[in-house]
């Protein structure tokens, strides 16, 4: 990789043998102050949680398009150790979930999701490209990508969830909601029996999906809910398909979508604006979305999950999870140490 590019991506489709690497050497990408605006472009597009001129929506259009194998021999240089940041702690954990849970009993919020970060310092630079690659490795069936941008920093993620995927008028998305760690054996997938609350989140999301996609498309079809894998987790997840009514207004629909329940709240807007005065840590690209966007063709826009931040000597790991009015704080707070387990992998092994 040259050193010198300063907005490129790597990013690797799930089941795929081969990553994609893409650059603009030439100007700066696109600083988009809506996702609307995605209407009508193709590139590789990376959008925060909430758009603001700091963080907005950002279009990379590149004049680099390469295709390679992937590598197999990535080793990570250094001994990163986790070290302790403040506000992000178990302590602003407790106090940020008793804020959000109060407003689900209180009947403001059907779900609102709670996220936090933690800090990894390393010794040594870190080599993101190395990463990419062991995550590429260890998560065959998970969108994997690494996306550096002058104004949105670094970031890599190993994501399980589709926010809109497709070409011409055959797309597709899904509703992910529900976690459960995955037992020892291959049969617990098949057996996972889920809890109340697990299915209650699943409901919220798919039911806010399928009322969005009524607005744009027809013949949509739901597969679910069923239990997938992604990494060390289980899900529960339904998938649609359907057919656009107007793909040139792919920006229109994304804005309609994301972020969805899954990441957000019912309802939305309320539930953003209560996250973003609340929430202790401030998410920045961490569960926006980032994908090419009719790019060669087609679209892989994903939600941008199990991801870190990467600066010179120093990693942020982000998870969340969703509040109900029956959650409990230490089940919440154990989820997202399970979730960070995902970026940690690739420090341990």
């Amino acid at each position: 990789m040259n050193k010198k590019l300063k907005n490129y991506a790597y990013y690797r489709l799930p089941e795929q043998s081969r990553y994609t690497f893409v650059a603009q050497t030439e100007s700066s990408p696109l600083a988009l102050d809506s996702v609307v605006k995605l209407n009508g472009c193709a590139g590789f597009t990376m959008a925060p949680f909430v758009v603001s001129e700091q963080h907005p929506v950002l279009l990379m259009q590149p004049d680099v398009i390469e295709s390679h194998e992937v590598e197999t021999s990535a080793t990570l240089v250094g001994s990163p150790t986790v070290g302790t940041e403040r506000p992000t702690g178990k302590t602003a954990y407790a106090s940020d979930f008793r804020k959000f849970h109060a407003e689900t009993q209180a009947g403001r919020f059907g779900k609102i999701v709670l996220s936090r970060c933690c800090q990894i310092e390393s010794p040594d630079a870190i080599n993101a490209k190395d990463l990419f690659m062991k995550a590429c490795n260890l998560y065959p069936h998970q969108f994997i990508a690494l996306v550096s941008m002058q104004q949105a920093g670094t970031w890599l993620m190993a994501t399980p969830e589709v926010l809109l995927d497709g070409s011409n008028n055959e797309w597709h998305t899904m509703a992910l909601a529900g976690t459960m760690k995955r037992g020892k054996n291959a049969q617990d997938v098949s057996k996972a029996v889920w809890t109340e609350k697990n299915r209650e989140e699943q409901h919220y999301v798919s039911t806010y999906i399928k009322s969005v996609l009524s607005q744009f498309a027809d013949t949509v079809s739901a597969h679910g809910p069923y239990t997938t894998e992604a990494a060390h987790l289980l899900h529960l997840r339904t998938d649609f398909t359907f057919r656009l009514h107007n793909a040139s207004h792919i920006g229109t629909l994304i804005e309609a979508l994301y972020p969805t329940p899954a990441v957000c709240g019912i309802p939305k807007e309320d539930a953003r604006a209560f996250i973003t005065a609340n929430e202790s840590i401030e998410r920045k690209y961490y569960s926006g979305f980032c994908g090419p966007l009719s790019l060669q063709g087609s679209t892989h826009l994903y939600v941008a999950l199990r991801c870190m931040e990467i600066l010179e000597n120093k990693l942020r790991l982000y998870a969340g999870g969703g509040i109900l009015y029956d959650s409990n704080m230490t089940s919440e707070w154990q989820e997202t140490q399970t979730k960070m387990q995902t970026m940690l992998r690739l420090l341990t092994i």
